[in-house]
């Protein structure tokens, strides 16, 4: 037969990785409400590029500029990763 297993006893949470994990659900929550804000934005400025509003595209455009910017000042995005979103975007707005 198998072999008998021991019971071990569930190990005690230290406090400080119980704040770690708490602090670790809040900003997964904040990120990825901020993330889906940013799609939100580019997708405006998808559909603004597809009906050829130049005005809609520039307000749309501003705003993923800010919101990206915004992103990599709190570390949700890496730097060149907001650079390149914003490179092509702004290579779209010049070929409509």
């Amino acid at each position: 037969m198998a072999k008998e297993e021991k019971e071990t006893p569930e190990k005690k949470k230290i406090p400080t990785a119980k704040k770690r994990m708490k602090q670790n659900v809040e900003q997964n929550l904040r990120n990825r409400s901020f993330k889906s804000r940013v799609r939100t934005a580019v997708r405006a400025f998808e559909t603004a590029f597809s009906t050829k509003d130049k005005e809609q595209m520039q307000s749309a455009l501003s705003s993923v500029y800010s919101l990206m910017d915004r992103g990599v000042k709190h570390g949700i995005y890496k730097k060149n990763k907001a650079a390149r979103t914003k490179a092509r975007m702004t290579a779209m707005q010049k070929s409509a």
